[in-house]
């Protein structure tokens, strides 16, 4: 039987399939091999009692994804949701999650909620900052149940990160999409009552038909030091429009003369608030350097 890991605690792997959850230890030959099952993998596993959903996780099959953090197989795009207002959206933090995803090569659509708090002159603001860096923008409110049809055609047929800080709705946006319309989700809350109370992990909450939450722990702060100051600018893709205007080659867009990024940035054509975190990472990078 096939399946798709949706949770993994304590050695313990809960599988969704044929719209039930099997609870499967993984067999010693991936401790062996030195593979390690992750939330999002596809399995076969065997069943060994169908009444209390008891089975063994025989093979992983191919993954066309893996995520680092959050440690997630299988994400086809990410939706990262901050609040329009209340809090106001913390830049730096959303910066910092697009360049790690852009690291990992996963599509993001970025979801402002809370919509009501502000204007469309305050979104339109957003939006031009946004698109013009190539990311997709919708907007939603929880409060005014708007926007979740377009959430649910961006998610239909793929598996998508839920990511966002605390306080932003995401909880509320995953509670209005209403999973339990499509699936049990007493059978899986029973399941893995034992993961109440631990650490939270990613967990994935099927949807619809194909269709896959992974719900990810929200993030107050994101580090990412394993790339080189360098290589930096390669994750900003308004960026590549204006390179060639730079004069020297190898430009890092920081302290060169005749810089086709700093120009653009003073025109108006890159978002000023895009460019000065772009200078706060390429500094943090530095340091890391030297005193690594």
């Amino acid at each position: 039987m096939q399946g798709k890991i949706i949770k993994g605690i304590a050695g313990f792997y809960y599988i969704y399939a044929n719209h039930s959850v099997y609870e499967c230890k993984a067999k010693g030959i991936f401790r062996n091999q030195k593979v390690k099952p992750l939330v999002g993998d596809d399995v076969e596993i065997s069943v060994l009692d169908e009444e209390n959903k008891i089975g063994n996780i025989d093979a992983i099959l191919s993954r066309h994804s893996e995520l680092i953090r959050p440690a997630v197989a299988n994400v086809d795009q990410a939706l990262v949701v901050f609040a329009a207002a209340s809090p106001e959206p913390n830049w730096n933090l959303l910066d910092r999650f697009l360049l790690m995803m852009e690291k990992q090569h996963v599509p993001v659509v970025i979801c402002f909620n809370k919509m009501d708090l502000i204007d469309d002159d305050k979104f339109a603001l957003y939006q031009k900052i946004y698109e013009k860096s190539g990311y997709s923008i919708i907007s939603a409110s929880t409060y005014e149940e708007h926007g979740m049809d377009v959430i649910l055609d961006i998610l239909k047929g793929k598996t998508t990160a839920l990511a966002g800080p605390s306080g932003v709705g995401k909880s509320s946006i995953m509670n209005m999409l209403n999973p339990d319309a499509n699936m049990d989700t007493g059978v899986i809350s029973a399941k893995i009552e034992r993961g109440k109370h631990t650490t939270r992990h990613s967990e994935i909450i099927p949807v619809d038909e194909d269709t896959y939450l992974v719900d990810t722990p929200g993030f107050s702060s994101i580090y990412f030091y394993d790339m080189e100051p360098e290589e930096l600018k390669n994750y900003y893709k308004e960026f590549e429009e204006y390179e060639p205007y730079c004069k020297f080659g190898g430009c890092n867009h920081i302290g060169e003369r005749d810089c086709g990024i700093k120009q653009a940035v003073e025109d108006g054509d890159i978002a000023s608030s895009r460019y000065e975190n772009y200078k706060l990472f390429f500094e943090e990078l530095k340091e890391k350097r030297r005193y690594s």
